[in-house]
């Protein structure tokens, strides 16, 4: 008889936990997005199965009668238990899946590439990146590790350095060739390529990559402006101007000869790219071979010519 009422009834049941907890059938419908009436009708339902009454009006809401109090405190122990195994369910989704977060353009140039590696990595896991647009904005809660540039680590999460902020100019091939493209002062001749997203002052600038160079600040000219870092990528590799590659993302495009560097680089060592491990993820093996890779990976860096290190 439990069994099957349990199975039959069980959104009916559902309702009673709600109106027993709220002590209103109004408050009841509110939380489950009921009416009054509905609330009372599902109770009502459930009484007649049970030929007791599970509630006694009183002014402005309800009671447990006695019988609705030993049903109520009963069933605490099964929902109980259905949270415990819905935790459990979750635990083990988890355990089955590896949850990469990053921004947007580190996971377009520079992780999208290493795939196979990251499936190796992540074994008999699932293998999942999640982006953001800017660093800034990720959501560090749906991850398993994040890769960001400049985010404050939450308290207890492990952070660590990957590679320091490194920019170098950017372009084509065909822009490179042409005579003039920058002047003796360094400025270009061509239009500068900006990044104009929110919490840009996070980054290096081109009226930054000048002034620490120790060059003249560019002309006013036809400069382009983009919300997005890889179609800023796309518009340098299209010749449309110079932009600021910032490193490892352009690597890979200079190691293929879409992009070739100018000038110098300038390093800050106040911000870069890290990895945040949240507390305890330290302890999963998945974790920590993602992150020796990682590391592994950075370290093999091939330095370019330095200009300026800051920081």
């Amino acid at each position: 008889m439990a069994s099957s009422l349990l199975h039959q009834h069980l959104h009916e049941l559902s309702v009673f936990d709600a109106a027993a907890r709220a002590g209103s059938f109004s408050a009841a419908g509110r939380e489950l997005g009921m009416t009054q009436s509905a609330v009372s009708h599902h109770v009502a339902t459930l009484e007649a199965v049970l030929g007791f009454r599970l509630f006694a009006r009183v002014w402005r809401g309800v009671a447990l009668t006695d019988s609705g109090a030993v049903l109520f405190d009963g069933m605490k122990n099964g929902l109980a238990a259905i949270g415990a195994g819905i935790e459990g369910a979750r635990a083990a989704a988890r355990q089955r899946q590896f949850t990469v977060v990053t921004d947007f353009a580190f996971a377009s140039f520079w992780l999208v590439s290493r795939l196979a590696e990251l499936r190796r990595i992540s074994g008999g896991s699932d293998a999942s990146i999640v982006t953001s647009q800017a660093s800034a904005a990720v959501d560090l809660s749906i991850g398993d590790v994040a890769v960001t540039f400049g985010v404050q680590a939450p308290k207890g999460w492990e952070i660590t350095r990957l590679v320091d902020e490194e920019v170098v100019p950017v372009v084509s091939p065909q822009l490179a060739a042409r005579q003039g493209l920058f002047a003796a002062d360094g400025a270009a001749r061509v239009p500068l390529l900006h990044l104009d997203t929110p919490g840009r002052d996070r980054w290096l600038s081109w009226p930054d990559y000048f002034s620490l160079a120790g060059l003249a600040p560019a002309p006013a000219g036809a400069d382009l402006s983009f919300n997005n870092y890889p179609l800023l990528i796309q518009a340098a590799i299209a010749g449309q101007g110079v932009a600021l590659g910032w490193r490892p993302l352009v690597d890979d495009l200079i190691d293929r000869g879409l992009l070739v560097p100018t000038l110098g680089t300038v390093r800050n060592r106040s911000r870069g790219y890290d990895l945040l491990v949240p507390p305890r993820g330290g302890a999963n093996p998945v974790i920590r071979d993602f992150k020796r890779w990682l590391q592994a990976e950075f370290g093999q860096l091939a330095p370019l010519e330095t200009m300026v290190i800051i920081g």
